[in-house]
This record gives C-alpha cells, structure tokens and sequence, in this order.
C-alpha cells in the first residue's frame, strides 16, 4: 500500500515537471506584440545648405622681389612685424659678373683718354678762337667732341658703379644695396635667410622672394563648390564661416566671386572657385592660412509643415507615403506630397495635418 502510494506521488511528479516544462517553452516561443511608436507634423522651418570648404586669405598680398642679384647680407623684419611703404626689409651684397665688370672698367678707361684728348683740344682750340684765327663754326665743332667725351665718361663711371652697388648713386654704405617694401602691411612670410643668393626680376626670370607682405584688414575666403551646387549660387549671397582654430564663433561674409570655369579634382569631381569678403569683428586675430568652412543657404521656408525625412516610403512607382494611425496599432497608407528638404526633415505640401499621428519605422 505504501509503496503504491509513493509511486502515485512519484509519477504524479513526473507529469506536473512535464506539464510545467512545457507550458514554459510555450510561453518563450510565443513573441511580445510590436507596439509602433507614432509621431506627428511640427511647423518649423527648412533650409537647404551647401558647405564649401577653404581656407581665409588676404585680399591684398604682395611679393617683395629685388631688383638687382646678389648676396643677402642682413634682413630687418621677420614674420608678424609691420611695415610701411618704403621700409627697409633687407641689404644685398651685390656680386658683380667679372666679365662684365672687365668690360666697364675698359670702357671707362677710354672714357678718360677721350675726355682728356678733348679736353686739351677745346682749351687749344679756345685760345686759338679768342685771337680770332678760327670761324666760330670750327670752335663749335670742338666743343660738341668736349662735350659727347664728357657724357661718355660720365656714362662709363655710372655703369661701373651700377654694377658694383647696384645704383648710380650710393645711398648705402660699402657695396649693398636695400630692398624696400612697395606697400602697407604685415610680413607673412621671409622665405630668405641672410647669405642666401638671390636672383633679380626681369623679363625671363621672376626673381627671388625676399618677403611677402599682405594687408590683413581685409580677409577673404576662398574656398570650392561642387558642380551640382554651383548653379544655385548668385554673387551677393551671405555666407556662415566657421573657422577650425577659432572655437564656438561664426563669422559673416558675402559671397562676390563665383568662378567660370571648374577644375577636376582627384576623385574626378568637378570644383568651381569661389572667393567671399570676411566681415572680422573688433578684438578677433584672424591669421591668414586658418582652414575653414562656409555654409550657404540656397532657399530658406519659414512655418512649414514638417516631418523627419526617414518616415517617407516609397511604393513601387516611386510615390512617397507615410503610414497614419487611424485607431489602436492601426495604421493606413497616405500619399504626401513633399517640399523643400534640408536632409533630416522634409516640407509637407499636402496629405498632413498637425493632428496625424505617423507611424515610426
């Protein structure tokens, strides 16, 4: 009797262990409903932007170039000073050709046997005039060759000292010679250093730079534009510049040159130039080279019906939709027709009201 009992209880065990497993597994296998979270249309504001990338540089910058070779032997700025028009920047030692030098050294050394020759011959010939022994006629002849051998010797010493120092007169001491700047501003760059060879400009050569030098009150951005927006734009246009060394300010600046013609970047891309004129505010240091970014906006709508981009489908003829809630997780299909698009929320034009609850993907 015991024994039956316990083998009741056992196998009474057995099938309440079953029947709880399994109701278990039942249970897990069956999936949670999915609840749609909704939202609705919001009036707000759209704008459609384009960002050019750049970097801010003077309007005005100029290269300082000498104008005659030679030898740096001292420079007097460096980058950051300012200078006026006429300031002394450097002095070249002037290394003169030795060919050159030969020939003028001969040439003036005629020079003076001419001038002496003539000198001698225009004395003989003026005491010869006053005694009246020669016409008038012959003395002015001799005194015309006084004359040309006394602007040729001038001529000969004055290419001699030209080549020598650099000028005709010396305005400097020993044989140097000053390069000055031709304009108001601040130094950027001194790419030379003193001993180094310079080379002067001409014709066939653009010279050597010993500094440039840029007017740093007015700064422009030049930066580039995509083929694909650059018909957007129209000169007169207000930019947003952020720059990436100076945090948590943008500055203003309206756009006045829109290039002709594009380049072909690396990628293939075609990029159109574009220069903007930067408004700097008192007591802001803009350096000229700082990277920066300018934000255009090609078409602004003010109090607009809106939604956020990524709740538009599409059906298979391309027509965008949203899904409407119509009662508890139950939701429609509508048709909307969109506007203006900034890439994270879309212009509703119809199909919408402020009171649809849209359905959440």
């Amino acid at each position: 009797m015991i024994k039956t009992i316990a083998y009741s209880l056992f196998g009474f065990f057995l099938l309440a262990l079953f029947a709880g497993t399994t109701w278990f597994l039942y249970q897990k296998s069956q999936e949670p409903p999915v609840i749609f979270q909704t939202t609705f249309p919001v009036v707000g504001t759209i704008e459609q932007v384009t960002v050019a990338s750049g970097m801010i540089v003077p309007r005005k910058e100029v290269e300082i170039k000498p104008q005659i070779g030679g030898i740096i032997d001292e420079i007097y700025v460096e980058p950051g000073d300012e200078v006026q028009e006429g300031t002394v920047l450097a002095k070249i030692r002037i290394v003169p050709n030795l060919i050159s030098l030969n020939e003028a050294e001969n040439r003036l050394s005629k020079a003076r046997i001419q001038y002496r020759n003539a000198k001698q011959e225009v004395e003989r010939q003026t005491h010869l005039y006053t005694q009246k022994l020669i016409a008038e006629v012959d003395f002015k002849k001799y005194q015309l060759q006084f004359q040309t051998a006394q602007a040729d010797l001038k001529a000969a010493r004055n290419n001699l000292t030209l080549l020598k120092e650099g000028g005709t007169q010396k305005k400097s001491a020993g044989n140097n010679t000053l390069v000055a700047s031709t304009v108001d501003g601040m130094i950027l760059e001194v790419p030379v250093k003193g001993g180094a060879t310079v080379v002067e400009t001409n014709s066939f050569n653009d010279g050597t730079t010993i500094a440039v030098i840029a007017d740093m009150s007015e700064l422009i951005f030049e930066g580039s534009i995509d083929e694909s927006e650059v018909g957007k734009l129209r000169e007169g246009m207000e930019m947003n510049l952020t720059i990436g060394a100076i945090e948590n300010m943008t500055f203003q600046a309206i756009l006045e040159y829109i290039a002709p013609q594009g380049k072909k970047e690396q990628n293939g891309a075609v990029q159109f130039q574009i220069k903007a004129a930067v408004e700097a505010p008192e007591g802001v240091l803009i350096r000229a080279g700082y990277s920066a970014n300018g934000k255009i906006v090609l078409e602004r709508k003010e109090d607009v019906l809106t939604i956020p981009e990524s709740l538009i489908l599409y059906d298979e003829a391309q027509q965008p939709y949203v899904e409407v809630a119509v009662g508890e997780q139950q939701f429609e299909k509508r048709n909307v027709e969109l506007g203006l698009s900034d890439g994270l929320h879309v212009e509703i034009l119809a199909g919408l009201s402020e009171q649809d609850h849209i359905k959440k993907l």
